[in-house]
């Protein structure tokens, strides 16, 4: 009869008679009878016997440390007490001992093959859900990015574990498996457009700016964006380094929007272009903008004289002082790529592209989109 216990059964069966127990308990820590275990304990079978090649992954539970558990379970230990002796945390062994049988039918073996079997069971992959996969779709091919889809399902189906994924298995059907999950091709939805990473550095066309108000003048309400109305502002410049598109970006909200620059990065046009830009907004959203140093804002005096907006100027080569501006163009280059002319962009397609991108739920709102904040913005200040 011992000859069907493993080598690891037999194992287990001589450290707990070592400890003292009985051979009818050794039997039910083990999953045999006693006439078995003693067998296994008194003598020694020659017959050669099979080994269960199963090891836990790194940070679980080893048979040795169920072994632990069940033996301070038999004492009358504390979980504290037990998850002390194994290093591991109190939940750990709570959760194990809880989907085992409880304090009163935990056994040793009996957990550690049903561990092995959850292990190794064939796993239906969560996309494989027609409505999750579906909807993920959607939100990709509107350039949404994992992250925000993740986040977003969790809010919109809280009820519901079906249709929702984390951001890594959205990232591992697209680029690991793709094998008709998700379709291969809307990794080109990502923001990059790419699996690997690569460094994003271009040269800044700076000029020298009369009467510039340096960044550090600024007042502190803006950097703590509880006060709505400072914008970030940039160009986003195209392949032939003569077309451009102006980017505003609203601290507080991450509200967007574009100006439309059809004589490029000239001066004056980008002056007219923001001040209509900015004449459209409430008074609560209009009062300051921080640029760069670029020749393009060279008529901010008029600006500022127009529109009674300040304009604060970032130090050079520091581009983490306009920090959700920089991250917006980054979105902004998935509607309008690097090396392309930006001239074929009309005025009509960047309101399109700005409520894209208001619409899309951020991380750093709580997964809320930036017109739905502006919107609450202006009802709580209106």
């Amino acid at each position: 009869m011992a000859t069907h216990l493993t080598v690891e059964q037999r194992q287990l069966a001589r450290r707990l008679s070592a400890r003292g127990l009985s051979l009818r308990e050794i039997g039910r820590h083990v999953g045999c009878s006693h006439e078995v275990v003693r067998a296994v304990v008194r003598r020694e079978s020659k017959r050669p016997v099979r080994s269960d090649p199963w090891e836990p992954g790194p940070g679980r539970l080893t048979l040795a440390d169920r072994e632990e558990i069940s033996l301070g379970l038999r004492d009358g230990d504390s979980f504290t007490a037990i998850a002390g002796r194994l290093g591991k945390a109190v939940s750990t062994v709570s959760r194990e001992v809880a989907g085992n049988g409880g304090r009163g039918d935990y056994r040793a073996w009996r957990a550690h093959q049903r561990a092995r079997e959850r292990a190794r069971r064939p796993k239906t992959p969560k996309l494989a859900c027609a409505r999750l996969a579906a909807q993920v779709c959607q939100w990709l091919q509107e350039w949404w990015s994992p992250q925000q889809i993740a986040s977003r399902l969790r809010m919109e189906f809280a009820d519901d574990p079906m249709m929702q994924v984390s951001h890594e298995t959205i990232y591992q059907a697209l680029f690991v498996q793709g094998r008709g999950e998700l379709r291969r091709e809307l990794a080109r939805c990502l923001r990059t457009g790419r699996v690997r990473r690569r460094g994003r550095r271009r040269p800044e066309n700076t000029g020298q700016i009369r009467d510039m108000v340096m960044i550090s003048e600024r007042p502190a309400e803006v950097d703590d964006r509880a006060v709505p109305g400072h914008w970030e502002g940039d160009l986003l410049i195209g392949g032939d380094l003569r077309s451009a598109v102006g980017t505003l970006v609203e601290r507080t909200t991450r509200y967007v929007l574009l100006l439309h620059l059809p004589d490029g990065r000239e001066a004056r046009g980008v002056e007219q272009a923001m001040r209509q830009a900015i004449g459209t907004l409430p008074a609560q959203l209009r009062r300051s903008v921080t640029w760069d140093q670029g020749k393009e804002m060279s008529r901010h005096a008029q600006f500022t004289i127009s529109t009674g907006i300040q304009v604060y100027f970032c130090d050079p080569h520091k581009p983490w002082q306009r920090g959700s501006n920089e991250n917006t163009n980054g979105l902004l280059r998935q509607y309008m790529p690097k090396g392309t002319d930006l001239s074929v962009h009309t005025a009509e397609d960047l309101v399109r592209y700005a409520k894209s991108l208001n619409n899309r739920p951020r991380k750093t709102l709580g997964y809320m989109t930036p017109s739905e904040r502006l919107a609450e913005l202006i009802a709580r200040t209106g």
